[in-house]
């Protein structure tokens, strides 16, 4: 989350009239996160977060918050949208669409360990079969099609090592062949920093602005490479998904050219936004090498999924 768009206090306590949540008390922007303009709002029936959606087709729109309101009816731990008087999850303010959600108890954790690895997969899986009734879900927003497409525009910017990587990926991941995988509604960005706790429990799932139909295996993948730090805790993910959704012959397989897709994928998000940055007042650019040094390491070691 960062803040591109600056939201007055009178304008935001106008917006917030057809909610009848009472007087406006306080708002404060996050800096945190990449894509939208977000703010903490408080007002006389609680606090909640306001999301300004910078770049997301309305229609899009639709989707991300018919999502979230699906799988929080489900029990999923996930942010509801509210809802005015006429029915709509959001209107205009500042000049974008906004939308506010309730706030979800909880903080994320740093380090986690096998144990909260095991809960996180476990959580993965049920959001999975939670959302595989879901109608008429839109495409990943950053599938494999994004990944060729902004890389091929991002190799001019690039180091000539860069570059040469990155050519080279695209051309592995082209001749990939996912047909066999499992489909559905993945979350696609599930980090340690939008999963809250409650002490063992996940609490609260946030962030759903990446949500779209791909392979499963791929929201396993993008889990694994962002919270597991060891075999240990990598085991752990993968049964507690595997409890929940077992793991076929084909994603077994596929599993090492996974952890490659969901590593080049954050790479590319994060070169697109230190090369093609977008103003904005309080803006978070993080360090693309993280996910570029993980590419190279799957590349040089393919490690099995653990069975």
């Amino acid at each position: 989350m960062s803040v591109y768009t600056i939201v007055g206090r009178e304008e935001l306590a106008a917006w917030l009239q057809p909610l009848s949540l009472g007087e406006l008390r306080d708002h404060a922007g996050i800096a945190a996160g990449m894509q939208n303009s977000n703010y903490f709002v408080t007002t006389a029936a609680g606090r909640f977060v306001l999301t300004l959606f910078e770049r997301i087709d309305v229609g899009e729109l639709d989707f991300y918050l018919a999502l979230q309101e699906h799988l929080a009816v489900r029990g999923l731990p996930c942010p509801r949208p509210l809802v005015d008087g006429q029915g709509r999850r959001w209107r205009p303010l500042a000049g974008k669409p906004a939308a506010l959600l309730s706030c979800l108890p909880g903080a994320a954790i740093e380090t986690p360990d096998a144990a909260q690895c095991l809960a996180v997969g476990r959580l993965l899986g049920q959001l999975h079969g939670a959302a595989g009734d879901f109608p008429a879900p839109l495409a990943n927003p950053c599938g494999a099609d994004w990944c060729r497409e902004t890389g091929q525009a991002l190799l001019p910017l690039l180091s000539s090592d860069e570059a040469a990587l990155l050519a080279d990926e695209l051309a592995f991941q082209a001749a990939v062949d996912r047909s066999a995988l499992p489909r559905g509604v993945i979350h696609a960005d599930l980090f340690r920093d939008n999963v809250l706790w409650e002490g063992t429990r996940p609490s609260g799932v946030l962030d759903f602005y990446f949500a779209g139909a791909d392979c499963l295996l791929l929201d396993l993948a993008v889990v694994a490479n962002d919270w597991c730090f060891s075999a240990e805790a990598l085991a752990a993910l993968v049964a507690g998904y595997s409890n929940v959704r077992p793991l076929g012959e084909a994603e077994a397989e596929a599993w090492p050219a996974m952890r490659r897709a969901a590593a080049l994928r954050f790479w590319l998000l994060r070169l697109d936004a230190q090369h093609r940055p977008r103003a904005g007042a309080v803006v978070t650019i993080k360090d693309p090498e993280q996910f570029r040094r993980l590419l190279e390491s799957f590349r040089l070691a393919p490690t099995p999924l653990p069975r």
